[in-house]
Formats: structure tokens, C-alpha cells, sequence
């Protein structure tokens, strides 16, 4: 059996699961394939999500990523929803979880910083689970 495929779904799809997407490439990639995905769609992502993801770990979200649809997913495994506050979508999956996590569009450095932190140690959580399966 290949890798589980893991899509990280928000509404617009243009921070927080972008953000999933790029550690779950970067930390997990030999355990897990990551995809995002959301019900609205940005015209970018969003930048300081993009400046901080270079500054700490190297990785331009720009020149790999970029705002999908659900539509434009692979059938998935799990689906890991980011903390809309709103309705959050809905797609087939084996397992799913919600992280809970606060948008930081539009505060400041630190509070991005505290976002990308808890998704790291998340997407490792993951990593970890999906390896005991």
C-alpha cells in the first residue's frame, strides 16, 4: 500500500493549511503525502505566511503551492481541518481531526510564529500516528 494521502482543509486556503501542506512535504514526506485544499479560493497565499515559511524553514510555498479547491484534490485518507470557526468542509476521508487552530492573517510575526510552532509539532504527531497504523 503507498503512503496515506493527507489534505489540511480551511475555508480560503491560503494560510494555515498552506502552512500544513508545506511542513507535511518538508517533515513528513516519506511517511505521508500532503495536499490543502478549501471551499473559497484567495488569489495568493498569504504573504506573511510565505515570508516566515522562507525565514524559518527555507521552504517558498510560492514556487510549490498555490490556492486549490476541493475539487482539485486526490481521494485522501485523512483530512485534517485547520480550526475554521465557521462550517468547515466537508470531504470523504478514513480519519479526520480538527487542530483548532486560530487564524493569524492579519496580527503580527509572533503570533504566526506560534501558529507555524503548533502546526510543526502536529504535523510530527501525525507522522508518528500514521507510522503505528
Amino acid at each position: 500500500m503507498g503512503k496515506p494521502k493527507v489534505a489540511f482543509i480551511c475555508v480560503h486556503n491560503s494560510c494555515r493549511s498552506q502552512i500544513a501542506e508545506a511542513l507535511g512535504k518538508h517533515l513528513a514526506k516519506d511517511f505521508f503525502e500532503s495536499y490543502s485544499a478549501g471551499t473559497e479560493l484567495k488569489d495568493s497565499i498569504n504573504p506573511d505566511a510565505v515570508r516566515l515559511m522562507k525565514q524559518l524553514y527555507g521552504i517558498d510555498m510560492e514556487k510549490t503551492q498555490r490556492p486549490k479547491l476541493l475539487e482539485e484534490l486526490p481521494p485522501v485518507d485523512v483530512v485534517v481541518t485547520m480550526g475554521c470557526n465557521v462550517e468547515c468542509p466537508y470531504l470523504p476521508c478514513k480519519q479526520r481531526e480538527d487542530w483548532g487552530l486560530e487564524d493569524p492573517t492579519g496580527k503580527g510575526d509572533e503570533e504566526f510564529i506560534k501558529v507555524i510552532s503548533t502546526i510543526e509539532t502536529k504535523i510530527k504527531e501525525l507522522m508518528d500516528r500514521l507510522k503505528l497504523q
